[in-house]
């Protein structure tokens, strides 16, 4: 049988990264369209106070405030339409259509031409180009960023140079005197150019906010998968570092320090109270503990009921794993006790064991949920050895191979000799620290 492809949980991962990118692309439309609406909101309320003044009223009387508003209202209320279906598609989940998007585009950056024609017939072309309306362009050029799209704002752009242009030549703009009407087309066109030069400029930043999210939302996907790979319980630290070195994510053999935690007599203790209650109980003994680990470079691999599992050595390699993990050992022993002083109504007693070996490390699962885990007769010794505290009257007791590794750390060890484990035809020396 050929081993499983790697092909299905990375397609998976692509279309869950290309779907959160196409979320915050959304987002940042939806906040373009916001601004436009505050915007043109407010360039409608200052044209409306304008078009009142009784000076210009008085120099110009066939102005109406009807022009204004049947200008800028239906664009304001088709980035409200804007902003609605954009709500709709983050709710469902899928993308705008890319012509949809340049469609949009064309419409928005028509809206100073309007403007701009409206101008015109009140006053001379050239001098409405001169007024606010060519510089409306360069709104929907700036804000043209936040699609996060090259295409679209170079595409803003062209659309406003060309339209700037066509309308100074349909009307006819030439300079007063006797200038070469030739230096006209060029200013008409250079100031065209500087549009488009905008849009260009609009695309480049628009691009590089969007690698900015690609690469936040590459972090992020990477941060949860070493998180959901060992373990919400895994310390900041580590994952900083699981993630700087990419250990962890291949099977290999690896010489690691394995440690079982076993909270004595807990089942029998929680017979008697709340489920609430127990669970708070549990917390917070774990909390003490898990910090422990976490401190002395462990990692908690897997709750077991009223116990777990912390590995040294493991996913990260450390020359010192077994030392740590003695010492992380009669940490925890000092820290219940010290717990229990708080919890005199509920005290606790732990037993603890490690075992060093050579065990299997890597990853098992669904393509879709995988886990890391050890494999390894050395997790079923450390098990087995766990379980004897209870005969031996014990709180900490380390194999052999754990007390050679630990060196000073375990040298106050009282020896127990060969002990018969079950499932083992051989004796096991072991030793006792507490």
């Amino acid at each position: 049988m050929s081993p499983p492809s790697s092909a299905a949980p990375v397609a998976h991962r692509q279309d869950g990264h290309r779907a959160a990118l196409t979320r915050e692309i959304l987002k940042s439309e939806r906040q373009r369209a916001r601004a436009l609406v505050i915007v043109l909101s407010i360039i409608l309320a200052l044209t409306l106070a304008i078009f009142l003044a009784p000076w210009l009223r008085a120099a110009f009387p066939q102005l109406s405030i009807v022009t204004p508003i049947t200008t800028y209202v239906p664009f304001i209320l088709y980035e409200l339409m804007v902003i609605r279906l954009i709500g709709r598609r983050l709710a469902s989940g899928r993308d705008i259509p890319r012509v949809a998007r340049f469609a949009s585009a064309l419409i928005e950056t028509s809206l100073p031409t309007v403007v701009l024609n409206q101008q015109i017939e009140v006053v001379h072309a050239e001098i409405a180009l001169g007024l606010f309306a060519p510089l409306l362009y360069f709104l929907f050029i700036v804000l043209s960023t936040l699609r996060l799209d090259f295409w679209l704002s170079l595409f803003t752009g062209f659309v406003a140079g060309v339209q700037l242009f066509v309308m100074a030549r349909w009307y006819g703009v030439l300079p007063a005197g006797d200038i070469d009407p030739r230096l006209a087309l060029a200013g008409h066109l250079s100031r065209s150019l500087v549009l488009f030069a905008g849009g260009v400029i609009a695309g480049w930043v628009g691009t590089r906010l969007r690698r900015q999210f690609e690469a936040t939302l590459e972090a992020t996907s990477a941060h949860d998968r070493v998180t959901n790979l060992f373990g919400q319980h895994v310390s900041p630290q580590v994952v900083d570092r699981l993630l700087a070195s990419g250990a962890g994510t291949l099977s290999e053999m690896r010489r690691v320090a394995v440690m079982f935690v076993d909270i004595r007599s807990f089942t029998a203790a929680a017979r008697s109270r709340q489920p609430a209650e127990v669970v708070a109980r549990l917390d917070s003994a774990f909390a003490v503990l898990v910090e422990i680990v976490d401190r002395n470079g462990g990692v908690v691999n897997k709750f077991l009921g009223d116990g777990f599992l912390a590995l040294f050595g493991a996913p990260l390699a450390d020359a010192r794993a077994t030392q740590r993990a003695v010492i992380a050992g009669r940490e925890m022993l000092e820290a219940i006790a010290l717990h229990n002083l708080d919890h005199a109504d509920w005290p606790i007693r732990i037993g603890i064991a490690v075992h060093v070996g050579d065990t299997v490390t890597g990853t098992v699962g669904s393509p879709r949920r995988k886990e890391y885990t050890v494999i390894g007769d050395t997790v079923n010794l450390a098990a087995r050895i766990e379980g004897l505290n209870k005969e031996f009257g014990a709180q900490f007791l380390i194999s052999n191979e754990a007390h050679l590794d630990a060196g000073a750390e375990a040298a106050e060890a009282i020896g127990l000799g060969d002990v018969a484990i079950r499932g083992y035809d051989a004796k096991v020396p072991l030793w006792r620290l507490a």
